[in-house]
């Protein structure tokens, strides 16, 4: 007896040893073999990129994982309630396992043989996300169960259960419950109600399976079970139970909902960043605010369709997409399901053609509505025989389509108008020129259709948009706007293969002896040639490189005055940002700032900005380099105010604003159309032609500039125009408007002109800098010159 009782007493002293051993392990792999859970606290959850507007507007969202991180405090009650209730309804009493449950799963296991999941508390759910894998066995259980005992010792239970909301998969790509109630009720958590709230705790069980949009009888029933659960553990009361299980499910798929319609943009961002940060931007919850301006983005967006669509319907009707044949009943659903698959291009729809009148057409479009084009939508459709020759003119709707026709239509304040996608494409951007932040830019028509950014990647002739930076080094030569040269006939030989370039004005006529003033008002093309060849084409390729242009995108020809450069509108609207500046080069940028997702400021722009009223040696690292003298601005502003008051511009006085300057540009055989213009607050780029060259049929007055307008009519809407202020060194002399020379006081002829003042001329002194200026300008038209 007293043997047994003393081997009773040894195993008790061992079991008190091993078990203090087995404790004393368990605490060194829990506090120095698992991994350190502190890190929870700070845990950086993979949340997308977002991109916005200076005034906080969505442009985009780039990211694989829709999450949107949310603190506890902003949980619904309703929400944790019915997710403890289906998850984990012991969550706030146990430390972090709930044993009988573990009890409950091991019964399970011994009885089938099988392991099964079950037990798994939420704070269990928290170590397998950020710790484990989701390989089932006996280790990694373990492994889990004192993860959570560990979890549940360091941090809060709120702390817990936000991370756990925050982290878990809910289906269509919604990690979180945020993301989930924007992706399937197009709300914020605290818009739903609890039938909703319901939906989205049933979801962790089995994301896919229980999808509410793909399997909509499923997740009712497990809605269902989680309102009875809330019930019985006394969430809610018996009316609201009856109440939330009599809901339909109303859960569709809700696509990220930009607020503003910049995809150009967006896209132009993520490229800059992938280069600052790499891939981790996708993951690392950016929010990058840019210096786009929501209101002249949209001024933008609609300027460059409405313009496109007015060019593309000037040049008449190519026809239906397609004809699905005669209408029929029977059909019409086969009809909507071909027209679902059909792309909305920027808002011009596909629709079909299922009956007409005399002068009007009814269309079925894709959501099963059935509209009505009236004549005055339809008239316009002029069937294009040709780039060259329209039909007749059309008198009833059969002369335009046909029943089954496949079209596209848009709605305007005044109904429904037949449209096409236009074969063409165009391109706006918008300056603040006092710091290149870029306000608008639009790329292309659509993004969908093209992702191509026009503004910054497409390289074109600028045409006679670019002869203001002629002129302006013409003046930095010591020219003047009085400057008389000789429009006259010139043949220019290639020494290459002796062929003969005879250019033209773009009326086919010769205006004699002309002011530079004159002659760039109205885009005389035979003296921006003489001027370039007084100056000097290697003077002038120079000379351009301080508007922000490459030497390789400059021929060095004489063709350059004409605007033979390669260049991006962005860099057309930096170099005019020079005159809008008073002279200054700023650089073109679109990022003004990145948080990080704790809303950190991490990258903050610094723009070089124009300091207009800076002495000219001013030199500062915080202000923007001077590119041409205040002077100098002030006279190519002082003419492209005259280019739309008197010159090729003069469509848009209908603005009613004399701040406005700017310079139409066509090229060689029409090929490209440009206006850009500017005041002191603003300047804006205008393009218009093909991807591939072929003729537009039309000069940038009549194509580019009014997009221009349109862009500037709503931009400049009750702001106060900016008069043109004289900088110091620039005077207003009396002169003979035919010799360019001072004329007298009482002159009844004499107009008046500004001068640099080291160049204001006398009664009887030229005002040509050269004597070779003066014999081209004796040149006489009837002998072309040759060069």
């Amino acid at each position: 007896m007293k043997k047994l009782f003393r081997f009773i007493k040894r195993l008790f002293y061992f079991s008190i040893i091993c078990s203090g051993i087995l404790i004393a392990g368990l605490y060194y792999y829990i506090e120095y073999e698992l991994p350190d859970i502190d890190a929870l606290n700070t845990v950086q959850l993979q949340v997308p990129l977002q991109i916005f507007t200076q005034d906080g507007k969505l442009i985009a969202e780039y990211g694989e994982k829709r999450r949107i991180p949310i603190p506890y405090n902003q949980i619904p009650k309703q929400l944790i309630n019915a997710v403890l209730a289906t998850e984990d309804q012991r969550y706030f009493q146990h430390p972090g396992i709930d044993i009988p449950g573990l009890f409950r799963a091991s019964i399970k296991l011994i009885a089938t043989g099988k392991k099964q999941e079950g037990g798994s508390t939420i704070t269990m759910q928290v170590a397998r996300s950020f710790y484990l894998s989701r390989n089932k066995t006996f280790g990694r259980k373990l492994r889990e169960i004192l993860l959570a005992l560990k979890i549940n010792h360091r941090l809060s239970k709120e702390k817990i259960l936000e991370l756990y909301l925050n982290k878990i998969f809910l289906g269509a790509r919604a990690y979180g419950v945020e993301a989930a109630s924007e992706v399937y009720f197009g709300k914020t958590l605290n818009e739903l109600s609890l039938d909703q709230y319901a939906m989205l705790a049933g979801l962790p069980k089995a994301p896919s399976a229980l999808n509410p949009i793909t399997n909509p009888i499923a997740a009712k029933k497990r809605r269902d079970h989680v309102l009875y659960r809330m019930y019985e553990l006394h969430y809610i009361d018996l009316k609201a139970f009856q109440t939330a299980v009599k809901a339909p499910i109303n859960a569709h798929y809700h696509e990220l909902q930009t607020e503003i319609k910049a995809p150009y943009v967006g896209e132009l961002v993520r490229q800059q960043l992938e280069q600052m940060y790499g891939d981790s931007i996708y993951t690392d919850g950016f929010k990058v605010y840019t210096t786009v301006n929501s209101k002249l983005q949209n001024d933008a967006n609609r300027a460059l369709r409405n313009k496109l669509i007015a060019y593309d319907q000037r040049h008449g009707y190519r026809g239906p997409e397609q004809n699905l044949g005669a209408p029929d009943l029977n059909h019409l659903e086969q009809w909507e399901t071909l027209l679902e698959r059909i792309p909305v291009l920027n808002a011009l729809e596909p629709a079909a053609v299922v009956d007409m009148t005399e002068q009007s057409v009814v269309a079925l479009r894709a959501n099963g509505s059935m509209i009505t084009i009236p004549w005055e939508g339809l008239s316009w459709a002029r069937r294009q025989i040709n780039a060259d020759y329209l039909g007749r003119i059309p008198s009833k709707a059969s002369d335009i389509l046909a029943l089954g026709d496949v079209i596209r239509v848009f709605q305007t304040n005044d109904g429904w108008r037949l449209s096409q996608n236009p074969k063409a494409e165009a391109a706006f951007v918008s300056l603040n020129p006092e710091n290149g932040g870029i306000l608008a830019l639009v790329g292309g028509f659509d993004f969908q259709k093209s992702k191509f950014n026009r503004v910054t990647n497409a390289t074109l002739q600028p045409g006679s948009s670019f002869k203001p930076i002629i002129y302006s080094a013409a003046l930095d030569k010591g020219f003047t706007l009085a400057t008389i040269i000789n429009d006259a006939p010139i043949v220019v030989e290639n020494p290459n293969d002796n062929s003969l370039w005879r250019p033209q004005n773009n009326e086919k006529k010769f205006y004699g002896p002309t002011r530079l003033r004159d002659a760039l008002i109205h885009s005389r093309n035979l003296v921006s040639i003489r001027v370039l060849d007084l100056i000097g084409i290697p003077y002038a390729v120079s000379f351009a490189q301080r508007f922000g242009f490459l030497p390789s995108q400059l021929p060095s020809s004489l063709s350059l005055s004409l605007g033979t450069a390669q260049v991006t509108p962005l860099q057309m609207a930096t170099a005019f940002a020079v005159f809008a500046n008073g002279g200054f080069r700023v650089v073109p940028y679109a990022i003004d700032n990145i948080r990080n997702s704790q809303g950190k400021v991490i990258y903050q722009a610094k723009p070089l900005t124009a300091c207009i009223n800076c002495p000219e040696t001013l030199q500062d690292n915080s202000h923007a380099p001077r590119a041409i003298s205040a002077q100098n601005a002030f006279l190519i502003t002082s003419v492209l105010r005259d280019v739309i008051q008197h010159g090729t511009a003069q469509q848009a006085r209908t603005l009613q604003r004399n701040d406005l300057a700017g310079k139409t540009g066509t090229t060689q055989n029409q090929h490209d159309a440009w206006f850009a213009g500017y005041n002191s607050n603003i300047v804006g780029v205008a393009w218009l032609g093909f991807d591939q060259p072929q003729s537009l049929h039309e000069y940038g007055t009549q194509a580019a500039l009014p997009m221009w307008m349109d862009f500037m009519q709503t931009a400049l809407k009750n702001q106060p125009e900016h008069p043109l202020e004289l900088p110091p060194g620039i005077v207003s002399v009396r002169i003979d408007p035919l010799t360019g020379k001072r004329a007298a006081a009482n002159d009844p002829v004499g107009t008046f002109e500004y001068f640099m003042t080291p160049y204001v001329p006398d009664e009887d002194k030229s005002t040509m800098p050269t004597q070779d200026a003066n014999n081209v300008s004796d040149q006489s038209s009837d002998n072309p010159e040759v060069y």
